[in-house]
């Protein structure tokens, strides 16, 4: 089956003196034209409540003020045409300012490629956009607050470009328009092989500085014909079980050779340059604001957390890929990351307790980066052909026998072992509850023609075993639906988690 999908392939760049002054002036002149968008957007929207207000004071109700006011929030399009008028040009001669009026904002247009200007525009009015949504509850996830100005040395170096201009020289350089060829530090051998057969066309480059690199991000959309591979058909199901003291838990071992395989420890990456941090942040803050010292400092702090993030990103790029083409149907439970690192330090009447230990916690949960994992295998599966079964939040897995289906009582805070109070089987407890989640996602994809279906995460209707949220509980279960301790067949009722959120507010109209 002939699928066609957005790929990205990232590139460490390695420019010339003058071209790493070029990147670095395109990425202001992003900067630069994103903060004049949201300039012009928030002083529009300042202007479109007073006038709501006044409408409001003389008798109109707050919808009919919204219908009568004028006043609308600016999109690109008219931005960038107001822009285009009065931007000037640093190459021709501009009389006095007295004759001429104000300063044009721009007259160094010219010397950067206009994508810049125009993908930062865009940016703004998806970041707007993405506010407005969110705050008339249209948006699902968290609450996105409203977009700020973009601070040089701050916010991330970073601009898109697109065109005709875009190519790769070769599988060591890469043409970017206004900028010339670049040579890449690594190869784009797979990258370009897909060009040459006619799969792979390049749509975008986003170039970012992290730390003191530069980096290009090349989307392409790719045609993909190849089919799955006999070993990944052949891995069958594996539950995976994401955690703290053990990054990932898999139910079976990734090399049936290897009885090891099925458990990664945690690299903690902060931890293992927690030294250097620590001389780092010393440095910086000996430091006079605004002084070329502490413009170093911040450098050599920015490439050392760049570093951590980087080491980061390729063990998890690593092991997701090699899960995703191990395994045919992989399941992972669904949790609150946000909620499960929120501070216990309390408020004044009510302080927490050992706040010290739930600190350290949270800061081992951040530098595991679960959501990322997470975000990895869900659209690694969909690039490689696997399914990704996502279990409902709330599933009591690590009280639950994965050899007998009894619940025990929920383990200590910090217990690594489980001991099942029935039949004796003592393991590791992320070992019991990836076996748990393997079980609760055969039964998910393979099992009761007579519920109602399900979409898993690439979107294949799949049966699910449980029953719906307003059904009728069965007599087995507890007087809230909640499974008894000797109910065998708790594994039947967790359902796999549709994908919904709501949130109320205010609407923006524009």
């Amino acid at each position: 089956m002939v699928e066609t999908t957005i790929r990205s392939f990232r590139f460490t760049l390695d420019p010339t003196a003058d071209q790493e002054m070029n990147l670095t002036r395109h990425a202001g002149a992003a900067r630069w034209a994103y903060n004049w968008a949201l300039g012009h957007k928030i002083a529009a929207y300042d202007l479109r409540r007073a006038e709501i207000s006044a409408l409001i004071e003389s008798g109109h109700t707050e919808a009919s003020a919204k219908k009568a006011t004028t006043v609308r929030i600016p999109s690109k399009a008219a931005i960038q045409k107001h822009l285009n008028r009065i931007k000037g040009d640093s190459r021709r001669h501009l009389p006095e300012p007295q004759a001429y009026g104000p300063h044009p904002p721009c007259p160094w247009w010219h010397e950067v490629s206009t994508h810049a200007f125009q993908s930062a525009m865009t940016d703004c009015d998806t970041a707007w956009d993405n506010w407005v949504k969110s705050v008339a509850g249209k948006r699902a996830g968290p609450r996105v607050g409203m977009p700020r100005f973009k601070r040089k040395g701050r916010a991330r170096d970073s601009f898109r470009l697109y065109g005709i201009g875009l190519r790769l020289d070769g599988y060591r350089r890469i043409s970017l328009p206004r900028i010339g060829s670049v040579r890449l530090h690594d190869s784009a051998r797979r990258l370009g092989r897909l060009i040459t057969r006619g799969i792979a066309t390049i749509k975008n480059v986003t170039v970012t500085r992290r730390g003191s690199r530069w980096y290009a991000c090349v989307l392409t959309e790719v045609t993909d014909a190849s089919p799955p591979t006999r070993a990944r058909r052949a891995g069958g199901t594996v539950g995976v079980d994401l955690g703290v003291r053990w990054l990932i838990t898999l139910s079976r071992p990734l090399d049936p050779a290897v009885p090891d395989s099925d458990t990664t420890p945690n690299p903690r990456w902060i931890e293992r340059d927690a030294r250097r941090l620590r001389k780092a942040h010393r440095r910086f803050s000996r430091t006079v604001r605004g002084s070329q010292r502490r413009r170093r400092a911040a450098r050599a702090l920015g490439a050392i957390h760049a570093r951590v993030a980087e080491r980061r990103a390729g063990h998890l790029h690593r092991l997701t890929k090699r899960i995703t083409t191990t395994f045919d149907v992989i399941g992972l439970e669904r949790f609150d990351l946000v909620r499960a690192s929120a501070s216990a330090r309390g408020t004044v009447e009510q302080p927490g307790t050992n706040v010290g230990v739930k600190s350290r916690f949270n800061r081992l949960l951040r530098d595991a980066a679960l959501g990322e994992t997470r975000r990895q295998i869900d659209y690694k599966a969909r690039r490689y052909g696997s399914t990704v079964v996502h279990l409902a939040p709330g599933t009591p897995t690590n009280a639950i026998c994965s050899s007998c289906a009894w619940e025990n009582p929920p383990p200590r805070l910090g217990t690594d072992r489980f001991a099942c109070g029935k039949c004796g089987l003592r393991v590791r407890r992320a070992v019991n509850s990836a076996r748990n989640i393997e079980r609760l996602t055969h039964r998910s994809v393979h099992v009761a023609p007579d519920t109602e279906e399900t979409r898993n995460a690439r979107g294949v209707v799949s049966s699910d075993a449980s029953p719906a949220p307003n059904a009728t509980t069965g007599k087995r279960e507890g007087p809230q639906g909640s499974p008894r301790r000797s109910n065998p067949s708790v594994t039947g009722s967790t359902p796999v988690e549709s994908e919904t959120a709501t949130s109320a507010g205010i609407p923006i109209t524009r």
